[in-house]
């Protein structure tokens, strides 16, 4: 794709594997019924997420911080509340099912818009053609994970509001820019944007503006001329700490350090984890079991699980271990992790309510660590959710954060890693 394209109802060119059979026919687009009352734009949120990535791939599915790529900014997107319709255009199914976990529909753009030559402005073009009710598409960029509601929401207000026909995201940056040398063509470099004998301090100067690819609006009689960026024309400029571009697979670790700090988590304000709750078979071990020779049962887990246990109580956190299984509590009383436990549990999540009201404390200040069918429950109430690598496809789907390790493998730590992120973040937004 073109520098602009760096990465539930379903709507779409044709049938999945069949060629398009062209371009459908234009329809009126809607107005408001009698007086004369228009209706407002169409306001629509475009994400272009190929399946055929070639630097990192499926790239907009691959999780940042525990969150499909694609995720952040359809959260965003969907939390700004100023589009009509928030749609992703792909022809993957593995991206169309994400998309649509996260409340988005789908466009299946056709073979002939998801080649390796084809630009983010063919992939646009034939979206409007197949939703004649859109008067204006922002395409905001899958890789932007740092991408926030209130973005969003001014550039509408610019939109709607101030009467520009695209806006588009940039950056400010303090960088100064040397001619290249060509070798029989330019053999000395020149200055492009200072006097080097009067070289500003950086508070001196007040930088330039670049594109940041985040997002671009425009209106549909712009871009069916073939045009992102025209008419009257403006410019958003996004906080530096926001403006995330994830084009190589070496941001990825950057990238995910970014976010965790600044990147957009929901509506509702985050709150400090007091109780974690971790499933015992899978989670704190491998869901392997031993059985020796006198019927003793034994099992294994990790040192670092154990550390990260120790340092959540440390900062003050509560952790608290369950199971659906009889687990033998001599077994567990031998790993020395100080913490309450309670097995055969039938209903787990009554078991954590019970916790939760006997600590005191709101859902939002719960989280829980489980791997299986029986933890749904708990991982969609609880204000903060995660599973190992290797848990089951339900229990993926009901959390936030998915962890890189494997059960009984340092999942535990990981987690604990991101909840002391979470507890900065919250540190942070209080003390401004």
């Amino acid at each position: 794709m073109d520098a602009l394209e760096k990465g539930a109802a379903t709507s779409g060119p044709a049938p999945r594997g069949r060629p398009s059979r062209g371009r459908p026919p234009k329809l009126q687009r809607s107005r408001g019924a009698g007086r004369g009352l228009e209706k407002p734009p169409h306001l629509a949120a475009l994400v272009l997420a190929r399946g055929g990535s070639k630097g990192i791939p499926l790239k907009n599915i691959k999780r940042l911080a525990g969150v499909p790529l694609i995720g952040w900014v359809l959260r965003a997107a969907l939390d700004a509340g100023v589009f009509q319709s928030v749609w992703v255009s792909t022809d993957h199914d593995e991206i169309e099912n994400v998309a649509k976990q996260f409340g988005a529909q789908v466009h299946r753009r056709s073979s002939e818009t998801s080649k390796d030559s084809s630009t983010s402005l063919d992939a646009i073009v034939e979206f409007l053609n197949y939703h004649n009710e859109v008067d204006i598409v922002g395409n905001i960029q899958a890789t932007s994970p740092c991408l926030h509601p209130t973005d969003l929401q001014k550039v509408a207000e610019m939109i709607r509001e101030e009467g520009y026909d695209s806006v588009f995201s940039v950056v400010r940056r303090h960088q100064f820019r040397w001619s290249e040398i060509q070798k029989g063509v330019r053999e000395v470099t020149e200055p492009l944007n200072l006097n080097p004998a009067k070289r500003p301090r950086r508070q001196d100067w007040d930088g330039e503006l670049y594109e940041n690819g985040s997002f671009y609006f425009a209106k549909r009689h712009l871009i069916e001329m073939g045009y992102l960026q025209g008419g009257k024309m403006a410019y958003y400029e996004m906080r530096a700490e926001h403006s995330v571009d994830i084009d190589v697979d070496i941001d990825w670790p950057i990238a995910e350090q970014r976010v965790l700090r600044f990147g957009y988590f929901g509506k509702e304000k985050l709150k400090e984890i007091k109780l974690l709750v971790c499933n015992i078979d899978g989670c704190l071990t491998n869901g392997h079991i031993y059985v020796s020779g006198d019927q003793k049962e034994i099992i294994s887990y990790d040192v670092r699980d154990a550390i990260g246990i120790s340092l959540l109580k440390k900062s003050g956190i509560e952790v608290r271990l369950i199971s659906e299984r009889a687990c033998s509590k001599q077994t567990l009383s031998a790993l020395k992790l100080d913490c309450k436990t309670e097995v055969s549990v039938s209903d787990k999540l009554a078991t954590v309510d019970e916790w939760r009201k006997e600590m005191g404390l709101c859902w939002k200040e719960v989280a829980y660590l489980g791997n299986e069918v029986s933890d749904e429950e708990c991982l969609k109430r609880v204000g903060l959710s995660a599973v190992p690598a290797d848990a089951c496809s339900g229990a993926q789907k009901a959390v936030g954060y998915i962890c890189k390790c494997s059960g009984g493998r340092g999942a535990i730590r990981e987690f604990a890693e991101h909840i002391f992120l979470l507890i900065e973040k919250v540190n942070n937004s209080c003390q401004k």
